[in-house]
C-alpha cells in the first residue's frame, strides 16, 4: 500500500474495537421499497472482476463490493463509489460494474457497516435512523482505508476519483474538502446543508474554503428534501471561494433521479449525468 495514502488513515477509536465487517445486501435492498424491473439496469460481470473485498480500517475489517476489467494487470483509474442511504445493495453494486466496464476499478464500502444490518432494514425510516449514527469522521477514515486498499490492489493512487448519491452526495463534498490526493468528485443530489450535532459537525456549505478538488453537482430541479436555492447558494460560495465547481439542475427531476430501480429515475437526466461525470472525471485526470 502506498504510505502517503496510508497516512491519510487516522488512528480514530470508533467505540467499536475489533469491527468484523458482515457480508453486503445480497439483490436489492428492502428498505427502498418495490423494485420497478421494467428499468431497473442490470451490468453484467463479462470482462470483469467483481465481487465483495474486505478492506482493513482503523478498527478492523470492513465489507466493500469491487469491480474492474480482468484483462490487464492495471493499475486503473480509482473511483470510490459512495452508497446512497440505502446502503451498498444492488444499485451500487451495478454503478461499480458500470464504471469498471469503461475501465475504472470502481469500488463501493460499506459505510454502515459498524451501526446496522441494512439486510435486516426494511423501511427508509431505518435507513434513516442507522444512517444517522454513522459520524463523518468516520466516514472519511474509512473511505482513505479505502483508497489505500484500492491502490494496492490494482488502482492507481494518482488517478483518484469519488462519486456517490443521496447520503453519499454529501459525503463526496465532504470527501473533495478532506482529501489532498483526490483529483475529481462528482456528486448526485447530495444535500450542501443541514443541522448539525456530534456526528455531522459540519456540512458542504461550512467547509468551502477546504475544498481541494474539482466537484461536479448533479441535482434535480423537484427535489422535495434539498432545495434549489442551497445549491444556487453551494454555487455562490464555490465561485466567490475560486474554487473549480460546475452544477447541473435538472428541471423537473426528483430526488434519486439516477436511482433506475425506483419510480423517482428519470432516465434522459440519468443518462446526460452519466456523460457529465465521465467527462469530467476525464477533464481533471481521474481517466
Amino acid at each position: 500500500m502506498d504510505t502517503d495514502l496510508l497516512s491519510l488513515v487516522p488512528k480514530v477509536d470508533f467505540t467499536r474495537r475489533g469491527f468484523v465487517a458482515t457480508s453486503l445486501v445480497s439483490g436489492f435492498t428492502l428498505a427502498a421499497g418495490p423494485v420497478v424491473a421494467q428499468t431497473a439496469i442490470v451490468t453484467d460481470t463479462n470482462g470483469l472482476t467483481a465481487g465483495e473485498v474486505k478492506i482493513p480500517v482503523a478498527d478492523g475489517r470492513m465489507a466493500a463490493y469491487r469491480a474492474m476489467p480482468a484483462q490487464g494487470n492495471g493499475p486503473f483509474p480509482t473511483i470510490l463509489v459512495v452508497q446512497e442511504i440505502f446502503g451498498v445493495h444492488e444499485h451500487i453494486k451495478d454503478i461499480c460494474r458500470r464504471l469498471a466496464k469503461v475501465g475504472y476499478l470502481a469500488i463501493a464500502p460499506d459505510l454502515y457497516g459498524r451501526q446496522g444490518d441494512m439486510s435486516k432494514v426494511t423501511d427508509l425510516q431505518g435507513a434513516v435512523a442507522v444512517a444517522a449514527q454513522v459520524p463523518d469522521a468516520q466516514v472519511m477514515s474509512d473511505l482513505d482505508a479505502t483508497a489505500a486498499w484500492a491502490n494496492g490492489n490494482k488502482g492507481d493512487a494518482g488517478k483518484l476519483g469519488i462519486t456517490g448519491f443521496c447520503w453519499g452526495g454529501r459525503i463526496v463534498w465532504l470527501y473533495a474538502a478532506h482529501n489532498p490526493s483526490l483529483k475529481a468528485a462528482v456528486a448526485w443530489y447530495g444535500r450542501v446543508t443541514g443541522p448539525s450535532n456530534d456526528k455531522t459537525p459540519k456540512h458542504p456549505l461550512d467547509m468551502v474554503q477546504q475544498m481541494k478538488a474539482p466537484v461536479l453537482g448533479l441535482y434535480g430541479g423537484a427535489d422535495q428534501g434539498i432545495s434549489v436555492d442551497s445549491v444556487h447558494q453551494m454555487e455562490a460560495a464555490m465561485k466567490a471561494a475560486g474554487k473549480t465547481a460546475a452544477f447541473h439542475i435538472y428541471e423537473g427531476a426528483p430526488h434519486a433521479f439516477n436511482a433506475d430501480y425506483r419510480p423517482s429515475y428519470r432516465k434522459e437526466a440519468a443518462e446526460d449525468g452519466w456523460t457529465r461525470m465521465l467527462a469530467w472525471f476525464k477533464q481533471y485526470g481521474v481517466a
